[in-house]
């Protein structure tokens, strides 16, 4: 939901500071600005405090920061952190304090400061005096300041977060991550996510949209009010527009609704994801009182045990992945830019679809699945009352998770991206024989806010979560890991809606392969080979997947685990007692996942290819591994191509391996999954292999479709590293204080060949109207600093990601300089003001 345009925009209330202090709009600015950007000048320290809510605390020697802001991702890393976390101080107290002031004129309106997240067991004080709180760092919380605030003088706002170690199976992160808000309502207002937009009718020549509007009057005397509703579609013009009166009793809260209809409507779809707009209007005879944009979509979503999911009207296979919340380099902190990189990552590689794992995401990256056509999987829990780690939500579950539940769906439910709510994942009430009446419980509470979207879960017991009854409280059965099992279970339950909710679980490392192929990892590595074999027991490789699919094809789709790589969980490294205890660190130094398509930086792996060739139609063609293979001289080197074409074919040093048709000519892989029961390997038509006797040259993989080239990919034998090659993503960026560029930082040879293992460590310095935000490189064992200004290449790759200052204009140059190779160059600009 977008409170207002300039929100949408990212574009923040340029305020006067006076002391230190943020000055907020006089009276009649009002109107315009419901919602003000509160991110600006905050004081951080890290320590425990029992004074540091007051108002005559000294706070002078304390970092200024702005907001959104991950304290743990500054590390170090350490082995001394708990590596299932990333290996990264995610735990302590610390303190964020800002100073602001309201001018007197705003006096007599209700005042309120909106978090959309902070991890966690957060508490509000303001003025010294403690104003709200809210435990769970994934859900977004308003609280109510008017009753303490001071208006024409000072006011000191301090929020106290104390999150605890293993609070998550992942890297959580910490501190105030997402925006903050400041509003000012009138007593008659519209309530936070105050609006719900349904089109319960869609036809081609109109459709009927009902919007549900919370008002609340917290006036002693009854009320007459007048609301009207405007739609406008993306181009800004009005296609409808209703206008009615209401009676609102004293201190009331009371929902109303309004009809009204779009003419030859436009409908969201992956293809053109069209976005409406209502604009809400509450007046008291010419004087507003309230002012309320929302963003929704026209579309039509079903899900049909034979039919399988329909987007208005079309069948739709679910081409998923399951994302964590933390960017990589920048670590939890939000950044529209960061997650519409990510989004459009996965597009490339053919998603469709995003499964939030496991908890509540970020309003951004709801607003860019809207705008890009993603469908989402909104999910709220890891876990219910059983705990998973020691410190997870089970502690505050009895007294939060229904208030929770709810804060998501109000303010999710208006995304047209939003196609299921997940109440839950592998949660273990599945092995408790009542474990059905919790998935009851939430299930009533998700359909009581929202019964225009189905409930689901994902469930890793199976037949536990049949047999004690989870499966049959939801609409659409998410199983994790059981591809071999979709025929039963669609033979047995013949009117379920089922989907893989966790698939194949494979790792790897960018870049990096063992010989021979085995499907573990090589003993003293902490590496796992990209030929896309390895994983913990309820893996498997994607190619099962595909085929189980194929051969149930009432099955929605699938998402797999995961799109990127993230921070914690270094599986396939710990043992079972480490798993058990929730405890790594015997593997150190690995500290990050090995599951994803994409290394940490967004780099792809090999991997991502397999899907592109699965889940796209333009023309690709991959091979694999690399041809830097010195000493192996005459040994046999598997090459494997992946292609959405009909043949490939293969060339080494211009001699024709021969053409390989997809689906025809099979590769064995070796399995280990739990429910593979054969020695003998699956045979794989999704990949085509040649066995290669090596000599230092070049490869080329040519692909075909009616005997036509459609795709070509080489690699060559690369010489010593000689220079480096810096590629950003975007040579102009805004000049917002947020927008990013990402730099691609390369090692090549004296002829540009990418020297595939290369190791060298790079030196960045920026010069310009920016800074360094984030280093990386996606190995998941190097333990140089996300935050420093250096970083070694991984296997001939790193990452810099550039940040503009806010009002920059002096373009920014970032120098990349290693011993023996020189220095390269690259500028970025900024956008021209408007």
């Amino acid at each position: 939901m977008i409170k207002h345009k300039l929100r949408k925009l990212g574009i923040g209330l340029v305020c006067g500071l006076i002391s230190c202090s943020q000055q907020l709009p006089q009276q009649e600015e009002y109107e315009s600005l419901e919602e003000i950007s509160f991110n600006e000048q905050w004081k951080f320290s890290k320590g425990e405090s029992t004074v540091a809510m007051n108002n005559n605390f000294d706070d002078t020697s304390w970092r200024t920061l702005n907001l959104p802001h991950d304290w743990a991702i500054e590390g170090p890393f350490d082995i001394a952190y708990n590596s299932r976390c990333g290996g990264l101080p995610v735990h302590g107290e610390a303190w964020y304090r800002k100073a602001f002031e309201v001018p007197s004129k705003m006096d007599g309106k209700k005042a309120f400061v909106h978090f959309e997240g902070v991890m966690n067991n957060a508490e509000v004080f303001l003025n010294g005096k403690k104003i709200g709180e809210r435990p769970y760092g994934y859900i977004g919380f308003e609280v109510d300041m008017t009753s303490n605030l001071k208006y024409g003088e000072e006011n000191i706002i301090a929020v106290k977060c104390a999150p605890e170690d293993l609070s998550a199976r992942w890297y959580p992160g910490a501190g105030i991550y997402r925006d903050v808000w400041i509003e000012f309502k009138n007593p008659i207002h519209i309530a936070l996510d105050g609006t719900f937009i349904k089109t319960p009718v869609i036809t081609s020549e109109k459709a009927d949209v009902v919007v549900d509007i919370d008002l609340v009057n917290t006036l002693d005397k009854k009320e007459l009010v007048t609301v009207e509703t405007i739609i406008q579609n993306a181009k800004g013009e009005k296609v409808g527009n209703v206008n009615s009166s209401y009676n609102l009793n004293k201190n009331e809260e009371k929902t109303i609704s309004q009809v009204l209809k779009i003419e030859n409507p436009e409908l969201w779809s992956m293809e053109k994801p069209h976005l409406y707009f209502a604009v809400t209007f509450v007046k008291q005879g010419d004087t507003l009182l309230d002012k309320y944009v929302s963003s929704f979509g026209v579309r039509d979503i079903k899900f049909l045990a034979k039919e399988g999911f329909l987007l208005n009207g079309k069948r739709i296979q679910l081409k998923g992945v399951c994302l964590h919340h933390d960017q990589g380099p920048l670590g939890t902190a939000v950044n529209r830019r960061a997650k519409e990189r990510q989004l459009q990552i996965m597009k490339d590689m053919g998603v469709n679809a995003i499964r939030t794992s496991h908890n509540p995401p970020s309003k951004v990256l709801l607003e860019l699945c809207d705008e890009m056509g993603l469908v989402v999987i909104d999910e709220a829990f890891d876990n219910w009352k059983i705990g998973k780690v020691e410190n997870g939500y089970n502690k505050d579950w009895g007294k939060w998770s229904e208030k929770d539940l709810r804060a998501l769906i109000r303010r999710d439910r208006n995304h047209p991206s939003v196609i299921m709510w997940s109440i839950g994942n592998e949660i273990l009430e599945q092995t408790k024989k009542d474990g059905w009446k919790e998935a009851r419980r939430l299930a009533k509470i998700t359909k009581s806010e929202d019964i225009t979207r189905p409930v689901t879960a994902g469930f890793n017991y199976h037949p536990l979560a049949i047999i004690n009854k989870l499966a049959h409280e939801i609409d659409v059965v998410g199983f994790n890991y059981f591809p071999i099992r979709y025929e039963k279970i669609l033979e047995e339950y013949p009117d379920w809606v089922v989907y893989g909710s966790e698939t194949s679980s494979c790792t790897s490392s960018r870049g990096y392969y063992d010989m021979p192929i085995e499907p573990k990892v090589a003993e003293g590595s902490k590496q796992v080979t990209s030929y896309d074999l390895v994983g913990p027991p309820w893996a498997y490789p994607p190619d099962l997947e595909f085929d189980m699919l194929e051969k149930n094809p009432k099955i929605l789709g699938e998402f797999m685990w995961t799109g990127f790589d993230y921070l914690g969980e270094p599986t396939p490294f710990g043992g079972k007692d480490n798993w058990t205890k929730g405890y790594w660190n015997d593997d150190w130094p690995s500290h990050s996942s090995y599951f994803g398509a994409a290394d940490l930086c967004g780099f792809p792996k090999d991997r991502y290819y397999l899907y592109q060739s699965q889940w796209t139609d333009k023309p690709m063609v991959h091979v694999l591994p690399h041809w830097n293979w010195e000493g192996k001289e005459g040994e046999i080197i598997p090459v494997h191509a992946f292609t959405n074409a009909e043949e490939v074919e293969l060339i080494v040093n211009g001699k024709s391996y021969g053409k390989k048709v997809k689906g025809k000519d099979l590769t064995p892989i070796k399995m280990t999954h739990r429910d593979w029961k054969s020695d003998k390997p699956l045979m794989s038509k999704y990949r085509l292999s040649w066995d290669v006797p090596y000599t230092p040259g070049k490869i080329e993989v040519i692909a075909y479709t009616n005997n036509k080239e459609v795709a070509r990919k080489e690699i060559s034998t690369a010489g010593k590293p000689h220079h480096i090659v810096l590629e950003a993503d975007r040579n102009i960026i805004a000049s917002d204080g947020k927008d990013l560029s990402y730099v691609t930082v390369k090692v090549v040879d004296k002829d540009g060949n990418f020297c595939y293992t290369a190791s060298n460590d790079i030196q960045f310095d920026i010069e310009g109207d920016g800074v360094l935000a984030g280093v990386g490189n996606g190995d998941a064992t190097s333990l140089t600093t996300l935050k420093g200004d250096h970083m070694e290449v991984f296997n001939g790759i790193a990452l810099a990601i550039i940040q503009g200052t806010k009002n920059g204009s002096n373009p920014i140059r970032i120098k990349a300089t290693a011993e023996g190779l020189g220095s390269a160059e690259a500028i970025v600009a900024f956008q021209p003001s408007l």
